[in-house]
């Protein structure tokens, strides 16, 4: 099937999935004429990436995700392990937002919101 109709199956704009294939991610078959013909091993590793993407992975780790999907000898371990390390980055990041939640909301909270120039807000950004 041709780029439009790949695109279609798994729910990725064509650009992603030149992208895809420019960083090697996937490589589909050409036909004669040239043109990119996506079969179904190729729709699968795209909906796995579109998953993997969904979930935050970085482009790097997909790449080792769908090696380790395509290896069946794999350990399981190996995945658990990159997933392991995601998983502490977003709580790293969720830790991070909270904290900025907390410290943002404490200073609109101070501001009083009315015509005088004192400023809780401006004050904390200009120290």
């Amino acid at each position: 099937m041709n780029i439009s109709d790949a695109a279609s199956a798994c729910g990725l704009p064509a650009k992603t999935i030149r992208y895809y294939e420019d960083i090697g991610l996937v490589t589909p078959g050409r036909l004669a004429n040239g043109y990119r013909d996506y079969g179904e091993d190729d729709l699968h590793k795209l909906r796995f990436l579109q998953r993997a993407r969904g979930l935050g992975f970085s482009v790097e780790d997909c790449r080792v995700l769908l090696s380790l999907y395509e290896d069946r000898n794999r350990a399981s371990s190996d995945v658990k392990n990159i997933a392991k390390t995601h998983l502490a980055e977003i709580e790293r990041k969720i830790a991070e937002l909270q904290s900025l939640q907390k410290t943002l909301s404490h200073l609109v909270h101070a501001c009083h919101g009315d015509d005088r120039p004192h400023c809780p807000i401006i004050n904390d950004l200009a120290s």
